[in-house]
């Protein structure tokens, strides 16, 4: 039976929701402000373009390895715990990596904060599960998206301001935000009396062969290994590539495509949100899903700089319908009274693992195929997930044990 979450009045709810949202933004502004400067700084240990892209794709790896183990801990734990542990675990290695004497060092630093980051996200998403009330998770997830989205935009632009003043610099930065929203969660994200670890033990595990038998949560997992193939992986890596090869205006023109797309997206969770609670999950999922999909085909064969952005946008839009509507279905089987941490771990690996394989198999796709083949397949997993969902029940209507 899923219930609503503790924590007491809504009042007490929201605002602790809203501690959680305003910690999303401040660590997406930060992961923004190194991400320009990532690559430089590695290289300023004198290595090539190889190890300096390696000092990215390590913290991908990290946060894959170690989610099953993250999952574990939020069900030993608690969510909070884990959360500010992962916060901390982040902020120490953003600050070596400030400090770091060589390139194995930062090698190390990142790696470090990946297991940190994958630590506070799977907790952060058990604590939406836990306190967002089952008729508006497809809101609060929006909402925490949105939140991700918006530092995700800001941050970048932050940081190759701060670059300039020194490549060590936004590193310190983040370092401090992190610190700062510590202190905000420790202090204003409570529970009552009994202690986080007492209530993650007297909860009902959710196990992992349980949910994967459920057809709701295999499209969940295929749909966030599409997604993190898609706008993780093929956007950031292949887009801007597509854009040097075929346009004149090519790295203009990719950092416009990335913009538009955020803002199409942006400027959608908050509407989908509403709509997966009042109409259900299955439905803005598969209309996003196609959406997206259809849009991501088409970008493959565009020749012409104002649908090449328009066709962006539209893939934003269709990503911007799926995704809290997805995230609330995850919710809906969890419920709000189990403790779900092996099960949204691995809903978290899916879209780690598409993140790592959509840059390599899509570049590989790209350089001895095409760029249309790239975009088709992208497209075309998009769509399968779609179908996927099709078949799968509706999570807000099915009853759960």
């Amino acid at each position: 039976m899923d219930n609503d979450t503790s924590g007491g009045s809504d009042q007490h709810t929201m605002r602790q929701i809203r501690v959680l949202v305003a910690a999303a933004f401040v660590i997406a502004i930060g992961y923004g402000l190194i991400a320009p400067v990532l690559p430089g700084y590695a290289q300023s240990f004198n290595v090539g373009i190889t190890a300096a892209s390696a000092i990215v794709s390590i913290f991908a790896v990290a946060r894959l390895l170690f989610a099953p183990t993250s999952g574990q801990l939020v069900q030993k734990l608690g969510e909070r715990p884990v959360y500010l542990l992962g916060l901390a675990i982040v902020a120490l290695s953003t600050g070596a990596s400030a400090a770091a004497q060589n390139y194995w060092q930062l090698m190390v630093f990142r790696g470090l904060g990946g297991i940190g980051s994958t630590m506070f996200t799977i907790s952060a998403m058990a604590l939406i599960i836990r306190l967002a009330p089952p008729d508006k998770r497809g809101r609060i997830s929006s909402l925490y998206t949105s939140a991700f989205l918006l530092g995700g935009i800001t941050g970048p632009l932050l940081g190759g301001l701060l670059g300039g003043l020194g490549l060590r610099v936004p590193f310190i930065v983040y370092t401090v935000a992190l610190v700062i929203a510590i202190v905000v969660v420790h202090t204003q994200l409570k529970f009552v009396e009994g202690g986080d670890a007492a209530r993650a033990v007297d909860r009902e595990v959710f196990p992992f062969r349980e949910a994967i038998r459920d057809p709701a949560y295999r499209a969940a997992l295929f749909t966030n290994l599409a997604h993190g193939w898609a706008t993780f992986g093929v956007r950031v890596a292949i887009i801007p590539l597509f854009a040097l090869a075929v346009f004149t205006t090519g790295p203009v023109l990719a950092g416009l495509a990335l913009a538009t797309f955020s803002a199409g997206m942006a400027v959608t969770l908050i509407t989908a949100g509403k709509l997966s609670d009042k109409i259900g999950r299955k439905r803005p999922t598969v209309l996003g899903l196609s959406i997206a999909g259809i849009a991501t085909m088409v970008l493959g064969i565009s020749d012409n700089t104002i649908v090449f952005l328009v066709l962006c946008i539209i893939a934003g839009i269709g990503t911007g319908f799926f995704v809290p509507s997805q995230q609330a279905a995850v919710a809906d089987l969890v419920g709000s009274d189990r403790n779900g941490g092996k099960v949204l771990a691995a809903y978290q690996m899916t879209a780690d693992l598409g993140a790592i394989l959509g840059p390599v198999l899509a570049g590989l796709m790209a350089e001895y195929i095409s760029y249309q083949a790239a975009f088709a397949f992208t497209g075309v997993m998009l769509l399968l997930a779609a179908v996927y969902w099709i078949f799968a029940p509706e999570t807000v209507t099915a009853k759960r044990g």
